[in-house]
């Protein structure tokens, strides 16, 4: 009994969790580039872009994944980094969502057909127990919040903001 009411909980807390993250993501985006939830690119063959701020990317980012910047963000640049293949899945992320789908959606309009937004970005990818790795490649804790406000949305790992 005491197993089940504890799974129950875990259950609840994620449950509510996703939905006031699914509150802030509609708050801020125009949903106009599908989600790709964290479990399924954990098992998917996908480029990654990352789109936040070389300081950020600094402290960690997914494996393999690219910078392609937020403030600074070219397009032309980009796309010579993309597959030439058009239908290559292409996933963007940034620290939960909102910088992704800005540039997702330009890559989008450059004609990619399967271009998809990391719901949660690596927050949500760290708080479900995925690995970040850092400039050396090697796998840390740390992961880059943006700023105070933000980093209540990282729940597990060492939080790191200026």
């Amino acid at each position: 009994m005491k197993k089940i009411l504890i799974l129950l909980l875990l259950i609840t807390s994620t449950l509510s969790a996703q939905k006031k993250l699914d509150k802030l993501l509609n708050k801020f985006n125009k949903n106009n580039v599908p989600y790709i939830s964290v479990d399924t690119l954990a098992t998917a063959k996908t480029f990654l872009l990352d789109a936040r701020e070389p300081k950020e990317y600094n402290v960690s980012h997914l494996e393999n994944a690219i910078l392609v910047g937020f403030d600074h963000f070219n397009i032309n640049e980009t796309i010579d980094k993309l597959p030439k293949n058009r239908d290559a899945k292409i996933v963007v992320y940034c620290s939960v969502g909102v910088r992704s789908e800005i540039i997702a959606h330009q890559i989008i309009e450059k004609g990619y057909t399967n271009v998809y937004n990391l719901f949660g970005g690596i927050f949500e990818w760290k708080n479900n127990g995925f690995q970040v790795i850092d400039t050396l490649g090697n796998p840390t804790e740390k992961v880059h919040t943006y700023n105070k406000e933000w980093s209540k949305w990282l729940t597990k790992g060492e939080k790191v903001h200026e």
